[in-house]
């Protein structure tokens, strides 16, 4: 028994403004169905889902890394955001699978729950894209794609994160938001597979030196905040170092964590920074990432309506929902 609980979607969630009948469906809200993951091996309709929106209500591994709480209430935001969106995506059915819920502080089961639900997800072909919470979602995403794949030919999955922090703090006792990428390599690493990482806005200041040291003796790749621009030739650097990654690896998983953005764009989260990256870098790199038709599961994590202003991160976390809705193409 895992001490995690699965909710359906909540149709209350997803409220938005009215629109001429006549015109068809105009916004999420009008578009977006509600399938209860329980029902999903019943399930008698024959149309193909394309993309499942799967939350993770959990920030105890915020609290347990001295993190400031609230991420728990970043799906439920997020949902309200992206309802009131227009729509502009044609032929995806995209269904809202509901939440996986932390109880007991007990992260763990969440995300071994959470990883279910995802693996469930992958091997009906459908896209999951999971909404925080905290940044350990990651680790139970990973496990989850690695379950789904791991008897098929094709499954080296690499993993691109956007983030100010490597999140590859030790585990000293238990996991926490910034140990998620330190559990995915060791217990590969235990099996005898290498795992490609890359993160993309790391800031030193929000990193100790033993990181730096872990990420060197990892052999993990990443990029500076100070050289995520948008400008020409700072995204082509990035996009040919990202290229060996992308060669070596059937599958992507790409995760953002909501705190890598500028607190101009982002105030939202447990660990605001004036340096970080701004939209329109992130938009651009994920329509190259897209492009390779190799992502396999995405997520946004972090978000915290409790410090948000004004609902703009909430807003930003949608509208990257949104355009990643719009760019997927299933891998190749």
């Amino acid at each position: 028994m895992i001490n995690a609980e699965y909710r359906p979607a909540e149709k209350g969630c997803w409220e938005g403004r009215k629109s001429n009948p006549d015109m068809g469906k105009q916004y999420w809200h009008q578009q977006i169905e509600f399938v209860d993951w329980n029902d999903l091996q019943t399930q008698t309709d024959d149309t193909k889902i394309d993309i499942a929106i799967l939350g993770y209500v959990c920030d105890e591994g915020v609290r347990r890394n001295r993190g400031r709480m609230g991420a728990h209430e970043g799906p439920k935001a997020i949902r309200d955001r992206l309802a009131k969106l227009p729509i502009h995506f044609e032929d995806k059915r995209v269904i809202d699978a509901g939440n996986i819920v932390c109880n007991d502080d007990d992260m763990e089961a969440c995300q071994q729950l959470f990883s279910c639900a995802v693996s469930d997800l992958i091997k009906r072909q459908i896209f999951p894209i999971g909404i925080g919470g905290g940044h350990d979602m990651s680790y139970a995403h990973f496990m989850g794609i690695r379950d789904a794949i791991k008897e098929n030919t094709k499954r080296k999955v690499g993993i691109i994160n956007f983030d100010a922090h490597f999140d590859l703090r030790t585990v000293e006792g238990r996991g926490n938001s910034g140990t998620p990428f330190n559990q995915i390599l060791s217990e590969c690493h235990e099996k005898g597979d290498l795992i490609d990482y890359y993160a993309i806005g790391i800031q030193q200041q929000s990193n100790t030196k033993e990181l730096f040291d872990i990420a060197k003796r990892e052999h993990i790749n990443y990029s500076i905040n100070y050289d995520c621009e948008s400008s020409v030739l700072e995204m082509e650097s990035i996009k040919t170092k990202l290229a060996p990654i992308i060669a070596n690896n059937d599958y992507l998983y790409v995760t953002i964590d909501m705190d890598g953005f500028s607190s101009a764009y982002a105030p939202g989260v447990s660990a605001p920074s004036p340096l970080g990256f701004t939209p329109y870098f992130v938009f651009k790199l994920l329509n190259f990432l897209f492009a390779t038709k190799k992502v396999i599961a995405f997520d946004i994590a972090e978000l915290n309506p409790s410090l948000d202003r004004d609902m703009h991160t909430a807003s930003l976390a949608a509208k990257i929902l949104d355009f990643v809705v719009l760019n997927y193409e299933v891998p190749i």
